[in-house]
């Protein structure tokens, strides 16, 4: 069975796919916006990515949300909670962790299955 790499760099893909399954690493696009303008952006990312593949968010089957202050974890959770698919919130994780970017307040790791 192949892995496919979606826009392959040298460091790092975009996205990889194996075994009907997508891989994917999100960060925001808007480093000057707050918790909550941060969370969206990574969000509508990973909707970015899952549609591209012909998915959607009611399959991500894991999530690791990476967080850079403990403080902003009600914040992100009021995003989330309005973006994820009630009865098919996937299996989720939540530490605080030093990103390397300053800017970042958020990054969403994803793991999710492609459709049928």
């Amino acid at each position: 069975m192949s892995i496919q790499y979606l826009d392959p760099e040298n460091r790092w893909s975009e996205a990889t796919i194996f075994n009907n399954t997508l891989y994917y690493t999100s960060v925001p696009e808007n480093l000057e916006g707050d918790i909550h303008q941060q969370t969206t952006s990574a969000l509508h990312a990973i909707d970015n990515i899952l549609a591209r593949v012909g998915s959607n968010k009611s399959r991500i089957l894991d999530a690791t949300i990476f967080l850079a202050d403990k403080a902003d974890l009600a914040g992100m959770n009021q995003v989330w909670d309005s973006w994820v698919v009630a009865g098919k919130a996937p299996v989720r994780c939540t530490v605080q962790a030093i990103l390397m970017n300053p800017k970042y307040k958020i990054e969403i790791k994803i793991f999710a299955a492609l459709a049928n």
